[in-house]
């Protein structure tokens, strides 16, 4: 007779086309995993996956399987979502988080998890967003916190908050206070996240606009890294203020009041739909609710 785990097992190997990675996402090894595809081969009397070198693709009778897998694994993970009692979830989740959204609301979004679903644990990557979304096509994350979204098919994005870009300079530039022209400030250096992130796309594109030039820009993929270049008078920091509060409240920075505006930073909830997935819809809703709550606390935009 088949269960649902030799379904399950199947659905992720002909679904990633890898042993190896459904044994990881599965959290078991890559023996179980083929004893348990060829007990289906058995039961169903014939090849369901072609092994070509590493990849394992479906065979005609495979690709029946798994359109029969996917629909009972969806009503399975419907009847436990109606039935099961809330906070019965558990299980370790992959989770991608900016380094922003790691400084502001990610230990009020841990504490509220941790309260509400005390089985379910995190293992955390802090990365730049282009990273984790290759993370994500290769289904080495269950959930992502990043920027603007992954617009993939059978992907899911769900706003989460913006953070409005600023300006912020240390006083030895001598920019302020008062208005400062973009004019002003590209004569001076600035700092902000790599070249493959929309924080550089932004910047660069608004300098070609209004001065015909861009400035000097140094980047770098540590929030850390950005506030000492800023602070030791390297350049003008174009992060969110959110994340420098230390560093403004004791004067070591301070926002510039450009005529140079930015597009705010918007992120997501992101995250691949699978049958069998319950917790990760659930997470990204505790993480919707705890970024709107950070929101409108803090009047972001």
């Amino acid at each position: 007779m088949v269960d649902f785990r030799s379904l399950e097992v199947f659905y992720w190997v002909a679904t990633l086309q890898s042993f190896g990675r459904a044994a990881e996402r599965l959290y078991t090894t890559q023996p179980a995993v083929s004893q348990r595809i060829a007990a289906l081969e058995e039961e169903f009397g014939g090849r369901l996956l072609e092994r070509t070198g590493r990849a394992a693709t479906p065979t005609p009778k495979g690709r029946l399987l798994l359109e029969h897998a996917d629909r009972l694994l969806r009503l399975r993970t419907e009847m436990m979502r109606a039935v099961a009692g809330p906070g019965g979830e558990s299980g370790v989740v992959r989770l991608g988080v900016s380094e922003t959204v790691a400084q502001t609301w990610l230990p009020d979004f841990i504490e509220r998890v941790s309260r509400a679903h005390p089985q379910v644990t995190f293992d955390i990557e802090v990365e730049l967003t282009p990273r984790m979304k290759a993370s994500l096509l290769r289904q080495e994350l269950d959930l992502a916190f990043l920027v603007g979204g992954i617009a993939e098919q059978d992907f899911v994005d769900i706003p989460l908050c913006a953070f409005p870009h600023c300006f912020a300079a240390s006083p030895r530039l001598g920019l302020g206070p008062g208005p400062v022209t973009a004019e002003a400030m590209a004569n001076h250096a600035f700092v902000t996240h790599p070249r493959n992130t929309a924080n550089y796309g932004y910047l660069v594109q608004a300098f070609r606009e209004r001065t015909m030039r861009t400035p000097r820009i140094h980047v770098s993929s540590s929030i850390a890294t950005i506030i000492r270049m800023a602070v030791d008078g390297i350049g003008i920091s174009v992060i969110p203020a959110e994340v420098m509060q230390p560093e403004l409240a004791r004067g070591e920075l301070r926002l510039l009041e450009a005529d140079l505006l930015l597009p705010p930073i918007r992120f997501t909830a992101t995250y691949r739909t699978a049958p069998d997935s319950i917790l990760i819809p659930t997470l990204a809703q505790v993480g919707v609710e705890v970024a709107q709550s950070y929101a409108e606390t803090h009047k972001l935009a």
